[in-house]
């Protein structure tokens, strides 16, 4: 696995809200890679996302019941460059001692990912998303389809 974060995911109580804050408190602009259920915001060589926070300890395979310590309501992520790298990099953090909390498999936004969990329990997502493009060194660039 390579030692670089593409995504950090905060999952949020009002997706609208979280847009204002980021949008019109800070001047940040989304990026069009988002849709009405997620925002992107590029941030150098990796992304910002906002996702509710519901929907995103669903995808992740964790409980949500508002608990921080069920569900600190943050992911981290890592894309890869294809759909084989996600289950490489699954298998060597099961081996390294991360728990599976999602196997790979194609999801909805026309991607494949799966999730582990490190020893302390921090959720990472680990990505091919054929729409978000990796330089030689590993930056990630958004894009809209």
């Amino acid at each position: 696995m390579e030692p670089r974060i593409s995504l950090v995911t905060l999952g949020v109580a009002d997706l609208a809200r979280s847009r204002r804050f980021y949008e019109q408190g800070l001047g940040w602009t989304p990026s069009p890679a988002g849709n009405d259920n997620v925002t992107f915001y590029q941030l150098g060589g990796m992304a910002l996302g906002l996702f509710g926070r519901a929907a995103l300890a669903e995808d992740a395979h964790l409980p949500d019941a508002g608990d921080p310590a069920r569900f600190g309501g943050i992911t981290l992520a890592q894309n890869v460059r294809s759909k084989a790298e996600v289950d490489s990099v699954l298998a060597l953090a099961e081996r390294a001692g991360a728990r599976i909390l999602k196997p790979g498999q194609d999801v909805f936004w026309g991607g494949y990912s799966g999730y582990f969990a490190d020893p302390d329990g921090h959720p990472w997502e680990i990505a091919w998303n054929p729409f978000f493009t990796l330089d030689a060194t590993g930056n990630m660039t958004l894009s809209a389809e």
